[in-house]
């Protein structure tokens, strides 16, 4: 299967509600994207030091910066998602590319098969991959699904942040080449050591 982007989503911060945890309230968060850039729009979108254009993050100390600047998402994820949110919170609408607050969904990856160090080749645009997303309580309330954080760790379905190496423009539709880095710890050995420091949940499956 060719590895190539699907959609490039961005996101403004706004208010979210969280009824469904501890932190209770209205939180600051641009988890909701939206997609900008698809197979049958494929816009141009500029990736800086910094992350794409037009794309926010509410808390600086756990989001953004250089080692998260970029985060990706595989599109082949969304299935376990639709049939997971309709098992659990009867959900009928279909996700949408950005749903997982990616800035890059991807198809042709998956966690264990990514691997720290890589170097992403999109275009003119060099990434590498840094680490792991770990979802919190902003995450369970944008999916409206109290479990979704943990459903994510223990599914290993985290996806991955990317730093950005050269700046320019990345489109949907766009190949993306994989040039191999260390290779010491992929993606879902990450998830598996995430995993076994938030022991004590009970499984969802």
């Amino acid at each position: 299967m060719t590895k190539k982007v699907m959609a490039i989503s961005v996101g403004k911060v706004n208010p979210l509600f969280d009824k469904g945890s501890a932190q209770q309230g209205m939180v600051l968060t641009a988890i909701r994207k939206t997609a900008i850039s698809t197979l049958d729009e494929p816009l141009g979108v500029a990736i800086g030091w910094e992350g794409l254009e037009g794309d926010e993050q509410a808390d600086l100390q756990v989001h953004g910066g250089p080692d998260k600047a970029v985060y990706a998402y595989p599109c082949e994820h969304y299935e376990f998602w639709q049939s997971l949110l309709k098992r659990e919170v009867h959900q009928q609408e279909i996700l949408k590319w950005g749903a997982f607050g990616e800035n890059l969904t991807v198809q042709g990856f998956s966690e264990s098969a990514v691997w720290v160090g890589d170097l992403w080749v999109i275009g003119d645009v060099e990434l590498r991959v840094v680490k792991l997303r770990e979802p919190c309580f902003k995450f369970n309330a944008k999916m409206g699904y109290k479990g979704a954080s943990h459903a994510m760790v223990q599914s290993a379905t985290s996806g991955w942040y990317l730093r950005v190496i050269k700046t320019g423009l990345v489109s949907a539709g766009d190949e993306i080449k994989v040039y191999p880095g260390p290779r010491k710890i992929t993606i879902k050995e990450q998830n598996q050591n995430l995993l076994e420091k938030r022991s004590g949940a009970a499984s969802l499956f």
